[in-house]
């Protein structure tokens, strides 16, 4: 068994919560709590993961992750 760490960028909003990982194109989930939303996560990209490798392809991992909030004026 291989470990693997990726980034996962997670959004709450009106509606419950949004994550997605930026390096598993189409790696997306949501949930209803920050709980359900990150188990929801960790789900997809096992299984994205276990697609890639019974299709012999590579799993892109970050060499390092910066995230910034930035306040633009307009």
């Amino acid at each position: 068994m291989s470990a693997y760490k990726f980034s996962v960028i997670t959004e709450k909003n009106g509606e419950g919560y949004f994550a997605f990982c930026p390096e598993l194109q189409g790696c997306y989930t949501q949930g209803d709590s920050y709980e359900e939303v990150m188990e929801n996560i960790k789900d997809a990209i096992r299984l994205h993961i276990e697609d890639r490798v019974e299709n012999g392809e590579e799993i892109p991992q970050p060499d390092s992750v910066s995230l910034t909030l930035m306040e633009i004026a307009v």
